[in-house]
Protein backbone atom coordinates (compact mmCIF):
# COMPACT_ATOMS: atom_id res chain seq x y z
CA UNK A 1 0.00 0.00 0.00
CA UNK A 2 1.48 3.39 -0.93
CA UNK A 3 2.29 5.75 1.92
CA UNK A 4 0.14 8.84 2.41
CA UNK A 5 2.01 11.60 4.21
CA UNK A 6 -0.29 13.53 6.57
CA UNK A 7 0.15 17.18 7.40
CA UNK A 8 2.27 17.16 10.56
CA UNK A 9 2.11 20.84 11.46
CA UNK A 10 -0.29 19.78 14.20
CA UNK A 11 -0.48 16.59 16.23
CA UNK A 12 -2.71 13.84 14.77
CA UNK A 13 -3.50 11.85 17.91
CA UNK A 14 -5.10 8.45 17.26
CA UNK A 15 -4.94 5.25 19.33
CA UNK A 16 -2.27 2.77 18.29
CA UNK A 17 -2.93 -0.94 17.84
CA UNK A 18 -0.65 -1.97 20.71
CA UNK A 19 -2.79 0.15 23.03
CA UNK A 20 -5.90 -1.86 22.20
CA UNK A 21 -6.87 -4.55 24.69
CA UNK A 22 -8.25 -6.73 21.90
CA UNK A 23 -4.90 -6.98 20.10
CA UNK A 24 -4.17 -10.76 19.94
CA UNK A 25 -1.39 -11.91 22.26
CA UNK A 26 0.67 -13.41 19.45
CA UNK A 27 0.56 -10.14 17.50
CA UNK A 28 1.47 -8.16 20.61
CA UNK A 29 4.50 -10.39 21.24
CA UNK A 30 5.52 -10.07 17.60
CA UNK A 31 5.23 -6.30 17.83
CA UNK A 32 7.35 -6.19 21.01
CA UNK A 33 10.05 -8.17 19.21
CA UNK A 34 9.95 -5.69 16.34
CA UNK A 35 10.22 -2.76 18.75
CA UNK A 36 13.23 -4.41 20.36
CA UNK A 37 14.98 -4.27 16.99
CA UNK A 38 14.03 -0.65 16.49
CA UNK A 39 15.26 0.28 19.96
CA UNK A 40 18.56 -1.45 19.24
CA UNK A 41 18.94 0.34 15.91
CA UNK A 42 18.20 3.74 17.46
CA UNK A 43 20.65 3.25 20.32
CA UNK A 44 18.16 4.58 22.85
CA UNK A 45 19.59 2.61 25.80
CA UNK A 46 23.00 4.18 25.21
CA UNK A 47 21.48 7.66 25.07
CA UNK A 48 19.61 7.12 28.34
CA UNK A 49 22.66 5.62 30.04
CA UNK A 50 24.82 8.59 29.09
CA UNK A 51 22.30 10.90 30.73
CA UNK A 52 22.26 8.73 33.85
CA UNK A 53 26.03 8.63 34.21
CA UNK A 54 26.47 12.34 33.51
CA UNK A 55 23.86 13.50 36.02
CA UNK A 56 24.00 10.94 38.82
CA UNK A 57 27.75 10.85 39.37
CA UNK A 58 27.70 7.05 39.40
CA UNK A 59 30.80 5.27 40.65
CA UNK A 60 31.78 1.67 41.13
CA UNK A 61 30.26 0.32 44.34
CA UNK A 62 27.29 2.68 44.40
CA UNK A 63 23.81 1.20 43.90
CA UNK A 64 21.29 3.00 41.70
CA UNK A 65 17.52 2.58 41.84
CA UNK A 66 15.90 3.01 38.43
CA UNK A 67 12.21 3.15 37.53
CA UNK A 68 11.31 2.40 33.90
CA UNK A 69 7.81 3.73 33.18
CA UNK A 70 5.94 1.82 30.45
CA UNK A 71 8.84 -0.60 30.11
CA UNK A 72 7.23 -2.62 27.30
CA UNK A 73 9.17 -5.79 26.58
CA UNK A 74 11.97 -4.72 28.93
CA UNK A 75 14.77 -4.58 26.37
CA UNK A 76 15.78 -0.99 27.16
CA UNK A 77 15.88 -1.68 30.91
CA UNK A 78 17.87 -4.88 30.41
CA UNK A 79 20.32 -3.03 28.18
CA UNK A 80 20.74 -0.33 30.83
CA UNK A 81 21.49 -3.03 33.42
CA UNK A 82 24.11 -4.66 31.15
CA UNK A 83 25.85 -1.32 30.58
CA UNK A 84 25.93 -0.71 34.33
CA UNK A 85 27.39 -4.16 34.92
CA UNK A 86 30.18 -3.56 32.45
CA UNK A 87 31.14 -0.42 34.40
CA UNK A 88 30.91 -2.13 37.78
CA UNK A 89 27.81 -0.16 38.80
CA UNK A 90 25.06 -1.95 40.71
CA UNK A 91 21.57 -1.12 39.45
CA UNK A 92 18.17 -2.24 40.70
CA UNK A 93 15.45 -1.67 38.10
CA UNK A 94 11.70 -1.61 38.54
CA UNK A 95 9.74 -1.72 35.30
CA UNK A 96 6.04 -0.95 35.13
CA UNK A 97 3.61 -1.51 32.27
CA UNK A 98 -0.14 -1.98 32.05
CA UNK A 99 0.10 -4.82 29.52
CA UNK A 100 0.34 -8.33 31.04
CA UNK A 101 1.90 -9.54 27.78
CA UNK A 102 4.60 -6.86 27.93
CA UNK A 103 5.25 -7.53 31.62
CA UNK A 104 5.66 -11.25 30.97
CA UNK A 105 8.12 -10.58 28.16
CA UNK A 106 10.05 -8.06 30.27
CA UNK A 107 10.28 -10.50 33.17
CA UNK A 108 11.58 -13.26 30.89
CA UNK A 109 14.15 -10.94 29.34
CA UNK A 110 15.31 -9.73 32.75
CA UNK A 111 15.73 -13.29 34.02
CA UNK A 112 17.61 -14.31 30.89
CA UNK A 113 20.02 -11.41 31.37
CA UNK A 114 20.43 -12.13 35.06
CA UNK A 115 19.34 -8.58 35.78
CA UNK A 116 18.21 -7.18 39.11
CA UNK A 117 14.89 -6.23 37.59
CA UNK A 118 11.37 -6.35 39.01
CA UNK A 119 8.36 -5.90 36.74
CA UNK A 120 5.00 -4.63 38.01
CA UNK A 121 1.82 -4.74 35.93
CA UNK A 122 0.11 -1.41 36.55
CA UNK A 123 -1.18 1.60 34.63
CA UNK A 124 1.30 4.45 35.09
CA UNK A 125 -1.31 7.04 34.14
CA UNK A 126 -4.15 5.83 36.34
CA UNK A 127 -2.14 4.63 39.35
CA UNK A 128 0.39 6.31 41.68
CA UNK A 129 4.04 5.75 40.85
CA UNK A 130 6.45 4.27 43.39
CA UNK A 131 8.93 6.85 44.65
CA UNK A 132 12.43 7.23 46.02
CA UNK A 133 14.33 6.43 42.81
CA UNK A 134 17.63 7.85 41.64
CA UNK A 135 16.41 7.69 38.03
CA UNK A 136 12.94 7.70 36.50
CA UNK A 137 13.10 6.97 32.78
CA UNK A 138 10.76 6.26 29.91
CA UNK A 139 11.12 5.58 26.21
CA UNK A 140 8.52 5.84 23.44
CA UNK A 141 5.57 6.33 25.76
CA UNK A 142 4.75 10.02 25.91
CA UNK A 143 3.27 10.09 22.40
CA UNK A 144 0.73 7.44 23.41
CA UNK A 145 -0.95 9.92 25.75
CA UNK A 146 -3.41 12.75 25.46
CA UNK A 147 -2.02 16.15 26.38
CA UNK A 148 -3.62 16.21 29.88
CA UNK A 149 -2.39 12.67 30.61
CA UNK A 150 1.10 13.56 29.38
CA UNK A 151 1.25 16.54 31.75
CA UNK A 152 -0.01 14.45 34.66
CA UNK A 153 2.47 11.64 34.00
CA UNK A 154 5.44 14.00 33.68
CA UNK A 155 4.53 15.57 37.01
CA UNK A 156 4.33 12.15 38.69
CA UNK A 157 7.59 11.02 37.15
CA UNK A 158 9.28 14.21 38.30
CA UNK A 159 8.15 13.53 41.87
CA UNK A 160 9.23 9.88 41.80
CA UNK A 161 12.98 10.39 41.49
CA UNK A 162 15.97 12.72 41.31
CA UNK A 163 16.74 12.37 37.61
CA UNK A 164 13.96 12.36 35.04
CA UNK A 165 15.04 11.26 31.57
CA UNK A 166 12.54 10.66 28.78
CA UNK A 167 13.21 9.67 25.18
CA UNK A 168 10.40 10.00 22.70
CA UNK A 169 9.66 10.59 19.05
CA UNK A 170 9.79 14.07 17.58
CA UNK A 171 7.02 14.85 15.07
CA UNK A 172 8.40 15.56 11.61
CA UNK A 173 7.74 14.63 8.00
CA UNK A 174 11.11 12.96 7.55
CA UNK A 175 10.62 11.03 10.78
CA UNK A 176 7.29 9.78 9.47
CA UNK A 177 8.86 8.59 6.21
CA UNK A 178 11.76 6.92 8.00
CA UNK A 179 9.42 5.20 10.47
CA UNK A 180 7.31 3.88 7.61
CA UNK A 181 10.38 2.42 5.90
CA UNK A 182 12.26 1.22 8.99
CA UNK A 183 9.29 -0.62 10.47
CA UNK A 184 8.90 -2.60 7.26
CA UNK A 185 12.61 -3.30 7.16
CA UNK A 186 13.07 -4.72 10.66
CA UNK A 187 9.80 -6.60 11.22
CA UNK A 188 6.85 -8.22 9.47
CA UNK A 189 4.50 -7.28 12.29
CA UNK A 190 1.43 -5.50 10.86
CA UNK A 191 0.95 -3.89 14.28
CA UNK A 192 4.36 -2.22 14.07
CA UNK A 193 3.78 -1.34 10.40
CA UNK A 194 0.74 0.70 11.44
CA UNK A 195 1.91 1.94 14.83
CA UNK A 196 5.34 3.13 13.70
CA UNK A 197 4.24 5.95 11.38
CA UNK A 198 1.17 6.68 13.52
CA UNK A 199 3.48 7.11 16.50
CA UNK A 200 5.25 9.94 14.67
CA UNK A 201 1.91 11.58 13.87
CA UNK A 202 0.98 11.18 17.55
CA UNK A 203 4.27 12.68 18.73
CA UNK A 204 4.81 16.13 20.17
CA UNK A 205 7.19 18.78 18.85
CA UNK A 206 10.03 20.11 21.00
CA UNK A 207 8.16 23.34 21.74
CA UNK A 208 5.03 21.37 22.69
CA UNK A 209 7.01 19.17 25.07
CA UNK A 210 8.57 22.26 26.67
CA UNK A 211 5.04 23.51 27.32
CA UNK A 212 4.06 20.13 28.80
CA UNK A 213 7.03 20.29 31.17
CA UNK A 214 6.13 23.82 32.28
CA UNK A 215 2.55 22.74 32.96
CA UNK A 216 3.83 19.73 34.90
CA UNK A 217 5.92 21.94 37.17
CA UNK A 218 9.20 20.91 35.52
CA UNK A 219 10.31 24.35 34.39
CA UNK A 220 13.99 23.43 34.80
CA UNK A 221 13.71 20.49 32.40
CA UNK A 222 15.88 20.56 29.29
CA UNK A 223 14.20 19.46 26.07
CA UNK A 224 16.47 18.87 23.08
CA UNK A 225 16.74 16.99 19.83
CA UNK A 226 18.09 13.44 19.93
CA UNK A 227 19.07 10.97 17.24
CA UNK A 228 17.26 9.73 15.19
CA UNK A 229 14.33 12.14 14.92
CA UNK A 230 13.72 11.91 18.62
CA UNK A 231 13.68 14.30 21.54
CA UNK A 232 15.08 13.96 25.03
CA UNK A 233 13.80 15.41 28.29
CA UNK A 234 16.18 15.65 31.24
CA UNK A 235 15.51 17.20 34.63
CA UNK A 236 17.75 16.72 37.67
CA UNK A 237 16.85 17.89 41.16
CA UNK A 238 19.33 18.02 44.04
Amino acid sequence: MPMTLPCLVQRHFRPELMDQIETPRAEHERALHGLRRLNFASGVAGQLWRQITSHCGVTSGRRLRVLDVACGGGDVAANIWKRAQRQGIAVDIVGIDRSPTACEQASKLGRAAGASMKVICTDAVQSPLPSGFDVVMSSLFLHHLSRPDAVMLLAKMGDAGRLLVVSDLRRSAIGYVVAHAACRLVTRSPVVHYDGPQSVANAFSISEVSELCDEAGLSTAIVRRAWPWRLMITRYKD
